[in-house]
């Protein structure tokens, strides 16, 4: 069975830095397809970054071009998502996934494809 288990969200104040994990059992991350969502309350759910299997980084968001990293510990079995320079508008609950899907609108998030965390917030105060 696939489980993926996020940890490291908080509370910080904007230009704050946090570093999400993502650990995965089931299935190797080297193998796989990982993306983060967030879900912000009253906005649509969306695709952030990703890392792919074959290395490839993707990013969704424009905001967070510059200030959010996404890497991979094969050996824990592990994803990162590393945000720096943190503003209010990151505020929201993030979601590690495998197989994720892109090009999704929607206001609720799509759980229905691929292998889901249980989320963890992350809230920034200006």
């Amino acid at each position: 069975e696939v489980q993926l288990v996020e940890s490291g969200g908080d509370s910080v104040t904007a230009g704050g830095s946090l570093r999400l994990s993502c650990t995965v059992s089931g299935v190797g991350v080297a193998d796989s397809d990982i993306g983060w969502y967030r879900h912000a309350p009253g906005q649509k759910c969306e695709l952030v970054l990703v890392i792919n299997s074959d290395g490839g980084i993707y990013y969704y968001v424009d905001s967070v071009k510059g200030r959010f990293n996404i890497s991979r510990d094969n050996t824990k079995n592990t994803v990162y998502l590393k945000m720096s320079s943190l503003q209010s508008e990151d505020t929201a609950v993030y979601y590690c996934v495998k197989q994720y899907l892109v090009g999704y609108d929607g206001w609720e998030c799509p759980r229905f494809i691929g292998h889901w965390g249980q989320g963890t917030q992350v809230t920034v105060s200006s």
